[in-house]
């Protein structure tokens, strides 16, 4: 079954990225211009569009990304017996993550992504965050210029986008807050729905359109949307795990601790560490340093209070919990274990 789904993951990736290029091309022309746009009152300007827009957008999609959250789009479709060909469909939650990861990293102050340079470092922040902020409304054309979705389907799926996309942005901003002013008052609680509204965002949008095209009842959509809140959830925690153990993963390492980002890691050390590590933790945060001795010395401290171990066994057990919830409106087929093989994977993975 592992095999299996390494399969799918790989197909997958092939299949959006074609799709991807059908909505945005490499290069815009006249046509898909007036297509996407409308017919100009005046002319448009192809290079400047192509240049500000596509380009960009392209340098970041061409290297790469684990495409899950168009897999967890089809799991949900296929497992509530979705029949409908949703291919061009999967590169919503897609495109408006990237776009995230645009904007992210020149709030954040990164330097690289994917093992590259951030796009705000090769085009300037004016251009990335124009491209960003594109790739949150491009996937509308799909919905938008699609003629086979019925007008209560479009419904749906315009209020679930509008939604979402109001609570990645306060998701974000507590995030931002929080490690700019090290805010000590942070809870374990307040961790779990930041990420729920940052991470868990595009799951939720990716799960609940692929059960509502494919037709799957209330209860569904619902429980579906729950539990692919809890892979979000798991996969920032894996996230910040990752950001502290490899070095490999094509961030930069240590990148947390130099934003001071408040990570369920560092909320547990802070709540039960002695007052001289705490207080040499929040002093380490609050330089905001590269220096690989200093930031080698926080992940020390965090490792000392088993907040790694703990960090993963959240995670599990909130899809697991999640899991049991959606078993009970979810009948038993293969697609059903596909879906419960792929969460585990996403909060288990090295990379």
């Amino acid at each position: 079954m592992k095999n299996e789904l390494k399969k799918l993951l790989e197909q997958n990736i092939e299949i959006v990225d074609q799709e991807i290029e059908k909505l945005l091309p490499k290069k815009l022309n006249k046509k898909w211009l007036n297509h996407a746009l409308g017919e100009p009152l005046w002319a448009y300007h192809e290079k400047s569009c192509t240049n500000a827009i596509s380009k960009p957008s392209w340098n970041l999609l061409s290297r790469g990304g684990k495409r899950w959250r168009p897999l967890l789009m089809k799991l949900s479709h296929d497992v509530v017996g979705g029949r409908r060909d949703i291919n061009s469909f999967f590169i919503i939650p897609e495109l408006i993550h990237n776009g995230t990861l645009i904007i992210d990293d020149i709030e954040d102050s990164s330097d690289n992504r994917r093992g590259k340079p951030c796009i705000h470092k090769i085009y300037g922040e004016d251009i990335a965050i124009n491209a960003g902020n594109a790739l949150y409304y491009l996937p509308l054309l799909l919905i938008i210029r699609n003629n086979s979705l019925n007008y209560k389907i479009k419904s749906q799926i315009y209020e679930i986008i509008n939604e979402e996309m109001i609570k990645i942005s306060f998701g974000q901003g507590m995030d931002i807050y929080w490690h700019k002013k090290n805010s000590e008052d942070v809870t374990e609680e307040h961790y779990l729905q930041m990420c729920a509204y940052k991470t868990g965002t595009l799951a939720r949008i990716a799960a609940k359109l692929g059960a509502i095209l494919g037709s799957g009842n209330p209860d569904q959509v619902n429980y579906l949307g729950k539990f692919a809140e809890s892979i979000g959830v798991g996969f920032q925690i894996q996230d910040d795990i990752l950001n502290i153990t490899n070095n490999d993963w094509g961030k930069d390492f240590g990148e947390d601790i130099t934003e001071g980002k408040m990570t369920l890691m560092v909320i547990k050390t802070l709540k039960e560490a002695s007052i001289e590590d705490k207080n040499r933790l929040l002093e380490i945060l609050k330089l905001k340093t590269k220096d690989l001795n200093l930031i080698n010395e926080a992940i020390n401290i965090l490792k000392k209070y088993d907040s790694l171990e703990y960090a993963k066994r959240k995670a599990k057990s909130l899809v697991y919990n999640a899991w049991c919830e959606l078993n009970l409106v979810i009948k038993d087929n293969r697609a059903k274990k596909r879906l419960k093989m792929f969460a585990d994977y996403l909060i288990e993975r090295e990379i």
